[in-house]
């Protein structure tokens, strides 16, 4: 019997061998596999560096200098654990967030979560086109035109082209980001005092610098990052067996985002921090690339700033269009034709017809670009809370579920977002009452 066992274990060792040497994957096949996968993460997280992103952060530096860098790494580790959740939703239940949160939750619920993320998107839209006008504007060329023609093109880009095709186009926009990380180097900013205020608070009890604060979440943690990523994520076919790749993209994405957010902050703090004024006009923000473009320092920005706005501008309408048709439950996919997904792709033309529209309207760029990320930071944590609940439900995730540890870090991050949001809108209705704040 021995004999027989030992003889049968000699036959199957070769076996079990070359199994495992067939299953392990060399480092460049993983290399290969992860960036089959990548896309979701990385695009959300620098579609946050959009129009209004870049002018909340050249306005931080601008009026603060280095101040807000600590408060910019606790946002940091705030969106990392929002950014897996909403892709660990997606890529264990097949579904994106409105679907889940119209599963889940009441039907009362789940439209006060919609009228939230609608109110917010569509005010970044126009954010969006705006900030496509002002870009070309710097290049000599109207808003009467540019406008126009960039709604054209990203309508086309999503309707006509393939959704593997528009990702990549989103990632190579999302390059011009490397100019600020080389900008802060070059503008000599003091790096002591820039170290010593990401790695301690420097904060100001200010009403100024906590509506700064809350434009800096609002403008980082986007209600339709989460929403296009678990939407993007179940559109792409990812599951539990590719979620590892999707993960390291997600939470790469969003390291990466807000590192190159605090060389705004960083590079526009060196160059025009000791003002200490906001930002009045898209001119001022641009003198921060001096030190890389010099005279060209304006075309440069207006290159940086089309690239951001063009991204965010076609995914924002899209996010919207995905919770929309995912409440509804009908079909949703760029992939689609307009009769096999009609009402999701009117949707995201609605969307981009009136952010274009609104956005021709005269106004001040700056102001309207920070109102709305302090209107986002508001409604933020509505959409936080309904993600973390979700990521906490056994029975939705099983095992994939938010562990203890993962549930204390993310339940500290909402908690902070939203006291920091609740002061904000308490700030804004005592003076209804004849209070001063």
């Amino acid at each position: 019997m021995t004999s027989t066992t030992d003889h049968e274990a000699d036959d199957a060792a070769p076996e079990r061998d070359t199994t495992t040497l067939r299953a392990a994957p060399t480092r460049s096949r993983r290399f290969l596999t992860y960036l089959a996968w990548a896309g979701p993460g990385i695009i959300a997280a620098n579609a946050g560096n959009d129009a209004g992103g870049i002018v909340t952060y050249a306005s931080a530096g601008a009026q603060y200098e280095y101040r807000t860098l600590f408060f910019m790494v606790l946002v940091t580790v705030a969106l990392i654990c929002v950014q897996e959740m909403a892709a660990r939703l997606g890529a264990y239940t097949g579904k994106g967030l409105a679907a889940l949160i119209r599963e889940e939750f009441t039907l009362r619920v789940a439209t006060f979560a919609l009228l939230c993320l609608v109110l917010a998107n569509v005010g970044l839209v126009v954010s969006e086109f705006a900030g496509i006008g002002a870009a070309l504007e710097l290049l000599g060329v109207s808003r009467y035109v540019s406008i126009p023609l960039s709604a054209l093109a990203i309508w086309a880009l999503v309707l006509f082209g393939s959704y593997r095709y528009a990702e990549r186009i989103f990632l190579v926009l999302s390059l011009v980001f490397f100019a600020y990380p080389l900008a802060a180097v070059l503008g000599h900013p003091h790096w002591g005092t820039a170290l010593g205020s990401t790695l301690l608070p420097h904060l100001i009890a200010s009403k100024a610098f906590i509506l700064l604060g809350v434009a800096l979440i609002g403008t980082t943690i986007t209600p339709y990052m989460q929403l296009y990523v678990a939407a993007a994520v179940a559109d792409k076919g990812i599951g539990p067996e590719e979620y590892r790749y999707e993960r390291i993209d997600s939470v790469g994405g969003a390291i990466f985002g807000d590192v190159i957010s605090m060389f705004i902050i960083v590079a526009t703090g060196a160059a025009i921090g000791h003002l200490g004024q906001p930002l009045s006009s898209a001119k001022e923000a641009a003198q921060a690339l001096k030190p890389v473009a010099g005279h060209f320092a304006e075309q440069l920005f207006a290159i940086g700033l089309l690239g951001a706005s063009a991204l965010a501008g076609a995914v924002v309408p899209l996010s919207t269009a995905y919770a929309l048709s995912e409440a509804i439950g009908v079909e949703r996919s760029v992939s689609r034709r307009f009769t096999e997904a009609p009402l999701f792709l009117s949707l995201f033309t609605a969307q981009v017809v009136v952010g274009a529209g609104v956005a021709l309207a005269p106004g001040n760029l700056i102001n309207l670009l920070i109102r709305t990320q302090v209107l986002n930071g508001i409604i933020t944590p509505v959409i936080l809370v309904f993600i973390l609940i979700l990521a906490n439900r056994r029975s939705l995730l099983g095992a994939a579920a938010n562990g203890p540890v993962f549930r204390i870090v993310a339940t500290t991050s909402v908690i902070g977002v939203s006291t920091l949001s609740a002061i904000v809108v308490v700030q804004s209705v005592l003076p209804w009452f004849g209070i001063p704040t």
